[in-house]
């Protein structure tokens, strides 16, 4: 049987291999798409990574709960809390972006959501490493 540590390991790194992706490649890309095609470019983005993000953002509910009630070691909360940095950059910052960005092409905009992703992705590999110690 899995324990939480190691659940929460999975869905960590899962999480933080899908951030990287997404900082490193899908939102440099996003952010070159000309604005006369922003719109097409935004929506099919918006639909292709919306059923990922559940299932990822899913399965770190899921694992975090899980390590919450098995009583979570110092690394856990660490991994946790970096998490809760994630969430919370991207339900403030992100989230937002994306929802203005669905209305017309901003270059502000865009940039701000890159930014706020590279948050997200040093945040998504601080909770993998936490959670690595929590798992060891």
């Amino acid at each position: 049987m899995m324990s939480s540590e190691v659940a929460l390991l999975t869905a960590t790194a899962a999480h933080a291999g899908f951030q990287v992706t997404v900082t490193v490649l899908v939102y440099p890309a996003l952010a070159r798409v000309p604005a006369g095609q922003w719109a097409a470019a935004h929506l099919a983005h918006s639909r292709a990574i919306t059923p990922l993000v559940v299932v990822v953002y899913g399965a770190l509910v899921v694992t975090g709960g899980w390590s919450l009630l098995s009583g979570p070691d110092g690394w856990t909360i660490v991994a946790l809390a970096t998490l809760a940095v994630a969430a919370l950059v991207t339900a403030v910052v992100a989230a937002p972006a994306h929802g203005r960005l669905g209305d017309a092409h901003d270059r502000a905009i865009v940039q701000r959501l890159v930014r706020a992703d590279r948050v997200r992705a040093a945040a998504a590999a601080l909770a993998v490493a936490a959670a690595a110690l929590a798992a060891w």
